[in-house]
Formats: structure tokens, sequence, C-alpha cells
């Protein structure tokens, strides 16, 4: 994997979607962190939290739609891409640089084995001066997604045989094609029909 930009700072950003400087935003990172030591123990501890207290929209049979990261928090859903722009937002709001990372999947094998696009992120972590992986999707039906620093260990596992893959680009803000995709659609129903195959 590699950071699209050389500029940490760009990885440190605000705009409409990873609005971390929003009051609400701002006060959710300092809460969960204040009490924590170093960077990693705080990237761990937002990690976790988004993916366990924010629930995947999908899993938790929801019919709405979140994007911008102080949505997301709003209203305590999102699906893989929203969640990944929170947990983005929360981790830059206690100055820890945070990508976007993609990956393409089969949609439901081996049933549907039609390309879907699946978001997560990226953390550079400082202390040990490297970037990590993590996917906060949320943890069910035996997904077991860690913050891990030792191995990689992702939502889910690929076939490359089946033309799985991971995009290695670290990418500094959403890409344009999943933004506009989650801001077209209100229902979760109308969505899940039409999500992004690839970038």
């Amino acid at each position: 994997m590699y950071p699209e930009s050389d500029e940490l700072n760009d990885y440190l950003a605000s705009d409409a979607v990873i609005d971390w400087q929003t009051p609400a935003i701002r006060e959710k990172a300092l809460e969960l962190t204040r009490s924590l030591p170093d960077e990693i123990a705080k990237a761990r501890c937002l990690y976790e939290w988004v993916r366990d207290v924010i629930t995947h929209t999908h899993d938790a049979g929801l019919d709405v739609v979140t994007c911008a990261a102080s949505d997301v928090l709003r209203h305590g859903t999102g699906i893989c891409f929203a969640k990944s722009h929170l947990l983005a937002a929360l981790l830059r709001a206690a100055g820890i640089p945070a990508g976007f990372c993609y990956q393409v999947l089969r949609k439901d094998p081996p049933t549907d084995n039609s390309p879907v696009l699946h978001g997560f992120n990226a953390i550079y972590l400082a202390e040990l001066d490297r970037w990590i992986r993590v996917d906060a999707r949320g943890n069910t039906g035996g997904i077991d997604a860690q913050f891990s620093l030792a191995k990689e260990r992702l939502a889910f596992a690929m076939d490359p045989a089946a033309d799985e893959f991971i995009y290695e680009a670290i990418f500094a803000a959403p890409v344009g094609s999943v933004v506009e995709r989650l801001q077209m659609y209100d229902t979760l129903n109308e969505l899940w029909w039409d999500l992004p195959e690839c970038l």
C-alpha cells in the first residue's frame, strides 16, 4: 500500500464529507480519547468504537443512507463507506492522519458474483512511522476485523482467482464515485441495487 499524497496534512483535512471540525465530531473524539496515553491507543479506541457502536445500516435493517461523518455520528449508522468517513473524521480530530482504501469483492457468492466496491481506512501511526489498514464495517456473521499492528485483519478475505483485489493507493479523500452514490439516494433499498462496482 502507498499514500497517493506525500503530504501528511492532506490526511488531516476537513471538508464537507470528512467534517471533523464540527463540534459533535470533535467532542466525541475528545470524549473517547482524553484518558488514553498515546496515538496507538487512541487509534485503536476510535476504530473499535466505530466498528462496534455505529451499526452497519444493512446489518441493522435500517433504510437510511448517510455520507458525511457528522451525519453518520448523528444517525448512529452507515454502510462501509460512511463508517470509514466517520472513522477518518474522528482520527483526524485526534490529530491522527487517516485515509481511504477500497476493495473489489463479489457481492454475494456463489449466488451473485457481480463485483461490488467495499471501503475501509488506513491510519498513519507516527510512533511506528507506517500505515496500517483497518476495516470498521462491523463484525457479524463470522466477520472478525481487528486493529492489528502485526498481521492485517480486514473484514473480508479475497479470492484473486475470482478477480477480488484491494486498490493499493491510500486516498486522502473519499473517491468521488462513492460520495456521489451515497448522496444520490435517500433509502438504502435504492442504493443497495446501485452500489459502485469499482473505482
